[in-house]
């Protein structure tokens, strides 16, 4: 009973594997197309909270036995999954020098 387990895990650890590769594979066509890149991170964020909000929040456990292994999965495994956003700070610093904030908008009013 237990192989049937272990067996279903590996196909789904194949299985992740796959998105891993299609996703780099998409991030390698977009290289040089900073929209296309946003359109790809929009379109993973999309598919996280459909995850999360959907699968997801259907399948939590209903007992204190299960809520427990999930919760104990979810410390030691490195906490709860979350798409960050680049703070506007950091996103500025990032940009290359010929396009300061500065330069492109004027120090001086519009």
């Amino acid at each position: 009973m237990n192989q049937g387990k272990i067996f279903e895990s590996e196909k789904f650890s194949y299985k992740l594997q796959d998105i891993v590769r299609v996703v780099h594979e998409a991030v390698a066509f977009c290289q040089g197309d900073t929209i296309a890149l946003l359109a790809l991170l929009r379109q993973l964020e999309q598919l996280h909270r459909e995850i999360r909000d959907g699968a997801f929040q259907k399948n939590l456990p209903n007992n204190r036995q299960a809520l427990y292994s999930l919760l104990k999965d979810i410390e030691s495994e490195g906490g709860w999954p979350y798409i960050e956003r680049m703070r506007l700070q950091e996103f500025l610093a990032n940009l290359p020098p010929e396009i300061a904030p500065e330069e492109e908008w004027g120090s001086g009013g519009v």
